[in-house]
């Protein structure tokens, strides 16, 4: 198996260069891609020192961004994604390849309890998660994790798809679900990162409460409108109920509901025939 490892990394001096060296002694044949997305420290020398073929960007596009730029560089069949800040455990990479052997298009490896960098991050992770369960019909056990093996040639069908920001693995995971592609999850245990987080709590919170509403709309939008409208539709029929035996009349709050609820629902209906056009592919 051809294999190649990319690593998105801004102004990660403290760890790139033991990551790089530790993934060199034990996979000695794997291709090692660091992407440098406009570090202000020593990240990309160290990187290229260590052995690593360095990909760089003139300044910060974001993490999305650089997995996009090294999955283009990669020459390799089957592309590992991990983080540069010592998190992941090179020795996991194997069980990753073993289950792409067995036939899989993308395995997650998938954090176990006391992997999260925080109780709040744990909770949000299990709420995407079951959100994406639900979504999906199948089980989701770690959607944002970024430690990740992949089938180079169907991960770049989806690059268009892709945002520049951190929300990469659940819109590929989403992606690869929509297109019919077979997903696996492979256990592991992420250590503590090394050096400062580049998560803003504030401004991030706001990002990945959007990625709920992008979870939808990336898989099957009806999914999510639908329930909306039927919970629309409630609460104008038990108001049009009230008001009817209370004064005897059809109210504007009624009319506004129902209609409300149609609305939300033929957007559904839409965004769900986009969504079909969207996964058609170039094929």
């Amino acid at each position: 198996m051809n294999v190649s490892v990319i690593l998105p990394a801004k102004n990660e001096s403290a760890s790139v260069g033991a990551v790089v060296a530790s993934l060199k002694a034990a996979y000695p044949e794997f291709e090692v891609i660091v992407v440098d997305d406009g570090s202000t420290d020593n990240t990309a020398r160290l990187a290229s020192d260590a052995g690593a073929k360095v990909v760089s960007h003139p300044y910060s596009k974001g993490n999305g961004a650089a997995i996009k730029s090294g999955a283009r560089a990669a020459s390799g069949d089957v592309i590992v994604f991990m983080d540069a800040d010592g998190q992941h455990d090179p020795a996991d990479i194997q069980r990753l390849l073993d289950r792409i052997n067995e036939g899989y298009d993308l395995v997650v490896g998938a954090r176990q309890r006391g992997s999260q960098a925080s109780v709040g991050r744990g909770l949000a992770n299990g709420f995407y998660n079951r959100l994406a369960t639900y979504m999906t019909g199948h089980k989701v056990e770690d959607l944002t994790s970024g430690f990740r093996a992949v089938r180079v040639d169907k991960f770049r069908e989806f690059l268009y798809l892709l945002p520049n920001g951190f929300s990469y693995p659940t819109t590929s995971t989403m992606a690869f679900f929509r297109a019919g592609y077979s997903v696996a999850y492979e256990p592991i245990h992420a250590s503590q990162r090394i050096g400062k987080s580049h998560i803003k709590p504030l401004k991030d919170g706001v990002r990945f409460l959007l990625i709920i509403f992008k979870i939808g709309t990336l898989y099957s939008p009806l999914k999510l409108f639908a329930p909306i409208a039927a919970l629309a539709f409630l609460l104008a029929s038990v108001w049009y109920g009230y008001t009817l035996s209370a004064y005897g009349r059809f109210t504007n709050m009624s009319a506004l509901l129902y209609t409300g609820s149609a609305m939300v629902f033929l957007m559904g209906l839409i965004s769900e025939q986009i969504t079909a056009l969207m996964y058609r592919g170039e094929r």
